[in-house]
């Protein structure tokens, strides 16, 4: 088998051991006769591998008692606008911090429903820090406070949980849940598309308080409104089946690992190896303030960057695929998810080396 480094931001890898369970299973679940995506969702069987992952989730995150837990269907765009049609609850204002693309289209959407003020913002410095507390101007009256706690596409992750001052505090956590422990106690409400740490596109998982459902406002489609997908147990409408089958088997191989503290260790080393690269001779230049830089997505410059199309290249060439930068930024950018195994960064790593020591 063939397998090459892919450092996508998403659709992104999946363990390797996952991919091999899946495809033992994908003609016939544990004797069932059927793959797992003919099964009526309805079905015990089905129902019992909902409930299975839902458990293994909440473990594995810790989730205490008063949340909800829901697996919904198109991606975390689609919660851009399900979050005020839920949370407003009246109130007709909400706060966002804006530090890149997602919570820039974020804000976007929800001016749609209501009077979405930008509380803090790093765009002064094109969105290359995440704001600090102190520069947070909260209105006390918002229904909620939206924060993209780690974004994709410019490589800025909050490594500190925002104090809301008792407004309820959102975050939208795709491109780094799972990818180390996170006090949910903290939040009112936590989404994330699947296709990052979680399994393939097509899911989206939804952590929300309790207190917070049953306040949809009029006109709230019925698969958007969080109170009757939590009565319904995500099966409003058939849910996405394969992929909550494929996220629960990434939730075993994750607690079979250690868990989400040892997959802080690893992302950690992971990250630091090709962050050393970056710093060791100013060939590679990395925008993001030291103290926030992801460790999901790396985005980083070369010198010139006419230079960029060969670096591609020759990474291809090695086994080492999806580095371009999103067309926002440019550059290149590496992406480690969960899934990314420790001998691919070293890779890239040894590949930037070799790169610099050429035209540097």
């Amino acid at each position: 088998m063939n397998r090459i480094w892919n450092f996508s931001a998403g659709p992104a890898v999946l363990p390797q051991e996952v991919l091999a369970r899946a495809g033992d299973e994908m003609l016939d679940w544990h004797g069932t006769g059927v793959s797992v995506m003919e099964m009526s969702h309805r079905g015990k069987d089905f129902m019992g591998i909902a409930d299975e992952t839902e458990r293994d989730f909440r473990e594995l995150l810790a989730i205490p008692p008063g949340y909800k837990v829901l697996f919904l269907a198109g991606g975390a765009t689609l919660q851009f606008a399900a979050v005020p049609m839920n949370l407003l609850a009246g109130k007709g204002k909400a706060d966002y911090v804006v530090t890149g693309e997602w919570s820039r289209k974020a804000v976007k959407e929800a001016r749609a429903y209501c009077d979405a003020h930008v509380a803090a913002s790093s765009e002064d410095r094109s969105f290359t820090y995440a704001p600090p507390q102190e520069a947070w101007k909260v209105r006390p009256d918002a229904a909620y406070v939206h924060y993209c706690s780690n974004e994709t596409i410019g490589g800025v992750e909050f490594h500190w949980i925002p104090d809301s001052g008792g407004v309820p505090l959102v975050a939208d956590a795709s491109s780094h849940i799972l990818s180390r422990p996170l006090d949910v106690s903290k939040f009112g409400l936590i989404y994330a598309g699947a296709q990052k740490n979680i399994g393939p596109a097509g899911l989206t998982i939804v952590i929300v308080r309790e207190d917070l459902l049953g306040h949809a406002q009029k006109g709230t489609p019925s698969v958007l409104d969080y109170r009757l997908q939590a009565d319904a147990g995500s099966m409003l409408n058939t849910p996405a089946t394969y992929p909550i089958y494929m996220a629960g088997l990434v939730f075993k191989w994750l607690k079979q690992l250690g868990g989400l503290p040892e997959m802080a260790r690893r992302n950690d080393a992971k990250a630091r190896l090709l962050y050393d690269v970056i710093d060791a001779g100013g060939f590679y230049r990395s925008a993001v303030a030291r103290a926030d830089r992801s460790c999901m997505n790396i985005p980083f410059h070369l010198p010139d960057e006419r230079l960029d199309a060969e670096f591609l290249k020759g990474a291809a060439e090695r086994g080492m695929v999806q580095l371009k930068g999103h067309r926002i930024v440019g550059g290149i950018r590496a992406s480690i998810y969960n899934a990314m195994p420790l001998e691919g960064v070293q890779a890239l790593a040894a590949y930037m080396r070799e790169f610099e020591k050429r035209h540097g």
